[in-house]
């Protein structure tokens, strides 16, 4: 289940470049988050697993919101229109990365010589995949950037919900954090000139299949899916699935947009998945697991 989940959300670079394209970027993005907050919560309310929630929690959910969806989806929302899908979906592999990173800046954990390598890795590889054809960087574009400011906001909120997390059930803080951060989107949405109407001008088919795709399948129960393995499998396990979401967004932009895979995104994805591995102690807590299964065989 994990793994068909990981080809859901590498999938949903596409999808949501998609929505995108269609429709007013910050506007989209609200709506397709409201529809998956509404699902998770409607989902929670007929388990009769939703229940009421401190003030203090809730000005708490709100912070995590104003990051992990304002900041995160209005920055994915206006890259995805000035970037392509394959590096959208490359840098946003930068998530576990950036998250670690956050956590020795704010949870003062400790900067190691792995995950020092890590970080250089990554960024090497972010390098391969946004320079043009002579190793420079000015073929960065300013989606780049959006994308990367997506990578950052979501990192933060990561901390804020692992602090959260202790006080109230992670699947009713999903639900909660989507839901008020879309009415956030939406309001924000106004202050951009994209938000003429225009849901009511004819659309193919398959770009209403991608919007409800996007939020019940890969916003919504996605998230509950993922926080179940957490609870099934551990953190540690459950995170090394992470590092194939940028492959399967690169075989979606191939898929669904047509979009030209070149040796450097492949090079550029090696890197970021060693820097993912060795910068979140991935790789340590993999080494650590294979002695212990050898010295219980012994």
């Amino acid at each position: 289940m994990l793994f068909l989940l990981m080809v859901v959300w590498g999938f949903n670079v596409s999808a949501i470049k998609i929505l995108v394209t269609y429709f007013p970027p910050v506007l989209i993005q609200g709506l397709r988050v409201m529809l998956a907050g509404l699902a998770v919560i409607l989902f929670l309310v007929l388990k009769r697993n939703f229940h009421k929630v401190s003030r203090k929690t809730l000005a708490g959910i709100l912070t995590a919101s104003l990051f992990g969806v304002l900041g995160h989806h209005l920055f994915l929302a206006i890259g995805l229109t000035e970037t392509s899908a394959t590096n959208a979906g490359l840098i946003l592999g930068l998530v576990p990365l950036s998250t670690s990173i956050m956590a020795m800046i704010f949870l003062n954990e400790r900067l190691t010589i792995l995950k020092t390598m890590g970080i250089l890795a990554a960024l090497f590889g972010v390098y391969l995949i946004v320079m043009n054809e002579n190793g420079t960087l000015s073929g960065l574009s300013m989606g780049d950037l959006y994308i990367l400011g997506a990578v950052l906001t979501q990192a933060v909120s990561f901390i804020l919900i692992k602090k959260l997390s202790v006080s109230i059930d992670s699947r009713q803080m999903t639900g909660l954090m989507l839901f008020m951060g879309s009415i956030l989107l939406i309001i924000a949405s106004f202050f951009f000139s994209e938000t003429e109407t225009v849901f009511f001008t004819e659309k193919p088919a398959f770009v209403w299949w991608a919007l409800i795709g996007s939020a019940i399948l890969a916003t919504g129960l996605g998230h509950m899916l993922y926080n179940y393995s957490i609870h099934r499998l551990g953190a540690g396990s459950t995170s090394i699935f992470i590092n194939l979401t940028p492959f399967f967004s690169l075989v979606g932009s191939s898929i669904f947009l047509g979009e030209e895979i070149l040796s450097k995104h492949l090079v550029g994805f090696c890197f970021i998945v060693l820097g993912v591995l060795l910068g979140t102690g991935t790789f340590k807590l993999l080494l650590k697991k294979r002695k212990n299964q050898k010295e219980f065989s012994a």
